[in-house]
């Protein structure tokens, strides 16, 4: 592909994404972000961006791969296949507090900018969009890989998320986003505690309190941090711990997530943790049952995919970090998507005051503002490049797999 050609590809993607700008905002990031939904809930985000893209005259599939709350739809009837992943969930309580609306409507805009320059190209290939629900605990990600979703001979799987400026780079506004967003591993699951009731005043001895089980484990557990490696964390909360203060609890529930760099490193941790668990059951005389999660897998960069992204974004002069040396503590189910086709999870940066993280409600605030909009579209340009060049150039198409199966460690 000469340069003229893929100039003026660009120009088609930058074209269309500027002009479904308003569009987006409005019908998209505005509306998903004042109505926030929790993992496999999203039913209000699965119609509104089903009846956006079919109002542009895409041909949609809902509640695809046995989840109610999945979409996909693809352009192109042959070659090689990209496919963008769109987050949409939101958390308890605190709403779009991980710019899920954002992510959503940057890999809308890619998939509106990358399907123009695709069709003005003429040349064989397919771009999808994949709904990912529930990425927040629920494991959308990994339940779509079981059923089939990534089976396909896929080039990429891209998406980008959106994070603070300061966790970026020291230098503020020196960079406005990251390439190779590598993430930990993590063990999702929740705990049962059984005991007995007993009048909490009259009778205690003649209850067993599973209360008492949990805050146990909860202090095991924050004992146990003492012999963790700095890059492992553990957390958790006690969902359910008992109804009134006069009654010894029977059963309280814990939800926890077990992290560690690593899937094998996380295996170790968890044992530990466990045993944490377990003696709390021992100790009070309780009885302890496991409900699990999908396990996210730790987060890969592609490094073909990621230097790619970095040469695009800079065509619209913007400076973004092609790698950091450590993992960022949290995870993603995209993770697990890394482990299963050659992928790309990059970040943008978003304006927000330095003691603002993700997960804060303030977070929340600053994923609605106009600028954070913008800042999505420009992501979305690079996004879109870089689906439109997976597809184009068979050689990066070939480096990215290189990389996937040969260079995970990168």
């Amino acid at each position: 592909m000469v340069a003229l050609n893929l100039e003026s590809l660009r120009s088609a993607v930058n074209s269309e994404i500027d002009g479904a700008s308003e569009d987006l905002k409005e019908k998209i990031n505005q509306t998903l972000h004042q109505h926030p939904e929790t993992a496999y809930e999203e039913i209000f985000a699965h119609d509104t961006i089903t009846k956006f893209l079919e109002a542009r005259g895409f041909i949609v599939k809902r509640s695809t791969y046995g989840l109610a709350t999945s979409f996909e739809a693809e352009v192109g009837s042959s070659g090689p296949l990209v496919v963008i992943c769109a987050e949409y969930d939101a958390l308890p309580r605190i709403g779009h507090a991980c710019g899920h609306n954002l992510i959503a409507t940057s890999s809308i805009a890619a998939f509106l900018g990358a399907a123009v320059a695709l069709k003005q190209s003429g040349a064989a290939g397919r771009l999808r969009i994949l709904g990912t629900p529930a990425e927040e605990g629920g494991g959308g990600k990994a339940k779509l890989i079981d059923a089939g979703a990534f089976k396909d001979d896929i080039s990429a799987a891209i998406m980008a998320h959106p994070m603070c400026g300061h966790q970026l780079s020291n230098e503020s506004g020196a960079y406005s986003g990251l390439a190779a967003m590598k993430m930990i591993a993590s063990h999702k699951f929740r705990t049962e505690f059984h005991g007995k009731t007993a009048h909490a005043a009259n009778e205690p001895w003649n209850g067993v309190n599973a209360l008492d089980a949990a805050v146990a484990a909860y202090s095991s557990v924050g004992l146990l941090r003492q012999q963790m490696k700095p890059d492992e964390r553990v957390h958790a909360v006690i969902e359910d711990g008992g109804t009134v203060p006069n009654v010894i609890p029977e059963y309280t529930r814990m939800n926890w997530n077990v992290r560690s760099p690593t899937i094998s490193e996380a295996d170790k941790l968890l044992t530990r943790v466990k045993a944490c668990i377990e003696a709390a059951a021992t100790a009070t005389g309780c009885e302890v049952n496991y409900s699990t999660a999908p396990t996210y897998s730790n987060l890969i960069a592609n490094k073909a995919l990621c230097e790619t992204y970095v040469s695009e974004m800079e065509t619209i002069d913007e400076k973004v970090i092609l790698r950091q040396d450590k993992p960022i503590p949290a995870s993603t189910d995209m993770g697990n998507v890394s482990h299963v086709v050659p992928s790309f999870h990059g970040a943008f940066a978003i304006p927000a005051a330095l003691d603002v993280s993700l997960h804060n409600s303030k977070f929340a605030a600053a994923a609605s503002t106009d600028e954070a909009h913008d800042i999505a579209l420009r992501c979305a340009k690079g996004l879109a490049m870089l689906a439109i060049r997976v597809l184009l150039n068979g050689d990066l198409a070939t480096r990215a797999r290189f990389d996937f199966e040969h260079n995970a460690e990168w």
